[in-house]
């Protein structure tokens, strides 16, 4: 299991239903890419040195069952589709709670854009390199 993230759910994450927000489960996914990005070694220094940033274009977050407060998550996460040169990706994340029941399965679609020309761009070759070591599902498809 390609686990990046795991923590606690704070109190500041629950809504008025004794559970955990819709909100937090993006969050909990957009930290699981974070810790991805840093462990095949594309660092925010990384980003800020070649101008380049990850935007997305669509989130999607189905729920299973839900999370309640005190409980702990596990986040992964998988590469489903990407294009040669890294310009365009997806990625599935899947969010479980401490008994290892799933409880939500978050699925992304992404670009890396030029921050100084504000247009979207590809990877460097350094970058790729450390890009293709994503782990990829078992259904990953090349564009």
């Amino acid at each position: 299991m390609n686990v990046f993230f795991e923590g606690p759910v704070l109190w500041s994450q629950i809504d008025a239903n004794m559970h955990l927000r819709h909100s937090a489960y993006a969050d909990f996914a957009a930290q699981a890419r974070l810790s991805l990005l840093e462990q095949v070694g594309l660092t925010a220094v990384h980003f800020m040195q070649q101008q380049l940033g990850p935007i997305l274009f669509r989130e999607e977050l189905i729920y299973h069952r839900e999370i309640s407060p005190n409980d702990k998550v596990r986040v992964t996460c998988e590469m489903t589709k990407c294009r040669a040169d890294g310009s365009r990706w997806s990625i599935k994340h899947e969010i479980f709670r401490g008994d290892g029941v799933k409880s939500a399965t978050v699925i992304v679609d992404g670009a890396w854009i030029d921050t100084a020309k504000r247009k979207l761009t590809g990877l460097s070759p350094e970058l790729m390199e450390k890009f293709r070591a994503i782990p990829r599902s078992e259904d990953f498809v090349e564009e």
